[in-house]
């Protein structure tokens, strides 16, 4: 590890450590320790109230062993995401989100029931959800580190043998040494004030680029949601019910939350606000949405708005990689990534498996996490438990791109990670360089991208809260390279990536796009598995 180890820092020995403590890797770490590995579970926040499931309602890509229904829910979002998610990996999320569904339902999580007393399994509501989940992974034998963020890696000529961070409410520093890494860590939301999506910027990303990993479809990352312009509640889905207006009350033609997300931009870009209302709702539904979700009508309720009656300014939020499907690259059926002993689980993994190229939403992307975490917790303990007792006695070196020091912050650090984060957000959330893609507008910003990295790449990071947050701008300077870099070379429009230049799709580029690479980005195709694939 670079710097030396200080005295009031936390040594830790697992099996498994798991890095992140949203759905997946609670999921990772129940899996895990059931197959009787010691488990460590390391979260930025608070487990079970941190991530962006915790606040919010989500449906699940919930559907009963029924050959129809599994086949149906398979091909709704296969033409949407460009043809390339794969059939197989469909069927084994399909079949353990199933499974998980039930057991919660055994585990007392509270589903509502019909007249009959049948329990409704499509839905989740993330207090409660989460809720359980840590009372699950705590019962579990699990110990879980809260406020712990992970700063890098640890590995050896072996591979990755755990990771090393700091607890940001005592400063004090952690390391665990593990046989197995799970990086469960979230997509990137580039700090854009998405509910519950702050503790999101692409460390694991990061964290896996550096211990050698790959990652795939970073091109599919531009998910901006509607949302009110006095709101961070980013529910799309509800608009489904909504028209948009001009200022005048002219209606907003094309405008919606499916297709027509682009001709928001288009009028917001123009200067043109749009406002919605969410007048197409029946009478009738209108008191179950407040129920489904009810931190979506709060800011309403509080500014003295009725959404179903009232017209209301909107806003594109940028949600990146959370609501995208681009990820860690992973390569086998346990979400391996390549790298001995790391493995990658829910949004900081790729979903193009199951979603192809175009978002995968909430319930996509929460059976993902359920699904993912699980193969990768299942994994990660036969791996760990593979290599014996030699595993305690590896000496690991930390994989930081940037120099971890133990020292005091010096002045201007912080006014200094926050310029890098404005310089991000400066080239990912306008819709004219990230929504509405083109090779000048791509060429132009990752130039300033490129000089971002080199800026930060040697600068010692101090092993502080205030370094975390350095080590968060870095990962997302890094994410928004790879997200470019891949956007660049898929000159096509296919699923949520469109470019201006090349608007059709082209069957000549029915690849997965694989990126690495920290000081030079590079992209490679890969195929599409051809067995299994719907047609």
């Amino acid at each position: 590890m670079s710097g030396s180890v200080q005295k009031g820092s936390l040594n830790l020995v697992a099996d498994v450590l798991v890095i992140g403590g949203g759905p997946a890797g609670t999921w990772a770490a129940l899996t895990a320790s059931a197959k009787g590995a010691k488990v460590i579970l390391a979260d930025k926040g608070y487990c079970g109230s941190s991530g962006a499931t915790a606040p919010s309602g989500t449906g699940v890509w919930y559907v009963k062993p029924d050959e129809k229904l599994r086949e149906e829910a398979k091909a709704s979002r296969y033409i949407l995401g460009g043809q390339l998610a794969e059939s197989r990996w469909m069927d084994r999320v399909l079949d353990r989100t199933y499974a998980n569904m039930n057991k919660l339902g055994v585990s007392g999580y509270p589903f509502p029931v019909d007249e009959q007393g049948n329990q409704f399994r499509k839905s989740l509501q993330g207090p409660e959800y989460m809720k359980l989940m840590r009372k699950l992974v705590k019962k579990a034998g699990v110990k879980i580190l809260d406020h712990s963020p992970a700063m890098e890696l640890l590995a050896d000529e072996h591979g990755v043998a755990g990771a090393a961070g700091v607890h940001t409410q005592s400063g004090e520093t952690w390391t665990v040494q593990a046989g197995a890494v799970v990086i469960a860590t979230g997509g990137c939301a580039f700090l854009s004030k998405a509910l519950g999506c702050n503790v999101l910027t692409g460390d694991g990303y990061l964290f896996a680029a550096e211990a050698g990993a790959n990652l795939s479809g970073m091109e599919f990352s531009n998910a901006y949601a509607i949302c009110p312009t006095f709101s961070s509640v980013t529910k799309t889905a509800y608009y489904s019910y909504a028209s948009f207006y001009y200022e005048d009350g002219s209606i907003v033609e094309g405008a919606g939350s499916k297709k027509g997300r682009s001709v928001i931009a288009r009028n917001l870009l123009a200067g043109n606000q749009v406002y919605a209302k969410l007048d197409g709702a029946p009478e009738d539904l209108r008191p179950l949405l407040r129920v489904a979700q009810t931190n979506f009508f709060l800011p309403f309720d509080r500014q003295g708005i009725d959404p179903f009656k009232d017209a209301f300014p909107v806003t594109l939020r940028l949600e990146g990689t959370v609501r995208g499907t681009g990820g860690i690259h992973i390569i086998d059926e346990s979400c391996g990534t390549g790298v001995p002993g790391l493995y990658a689980a829910g949004d900081a993994a790729t979903r193009e498996l199951i979603c192809g190229g175009f978002t995968g939403g909430g319930s996509h992307n929460a059976a993902w996490a359920m699904s993912s975490g699980s193969f990768a917790g299942e994994g990660a303990a036969v791996y760990a438990q593979s290599l014996g007792a030699h595993a305690i006695h590896r000496n690991p070196v930390g994989l930081s791109s940037s120099p971890l020091v133990h020292q005091e912050v010096k002045p201007g650090v912080a006014a200094q990670t926050t310029e890098v984060v404005s310089a991000v957000q400066a080239e990912v959330k306008p819709y004219d360089i990230n929504l509405f893609r083109t090779d000048k507008g791509l060429t132009s910003s990752l130039g300033r991208l490129d000089e971002l990295w080199k800026e930060q790449r040697s600068r010692e990071i101090q092993r502080t809260p205030e370094g975390v947050k350095a080590r968060e701008a870095e990962a997302m300077t890094a994410t928004a390279r790879w997200m470019y870099n891949s956007a660049l070379a898929r000159t096509e429009t296919r699923g949520m990536h469109k470019r201006e230049d090349f608007k059709g799709t082209d069957q000549g580029q029915h690849h997965r796009l694989i990126s690495g690479g920290l000081d030079q980005v590079w992209v490679k195709t890969e195929a599409v598995a051809k067995e299994g694939v719907l047609s």
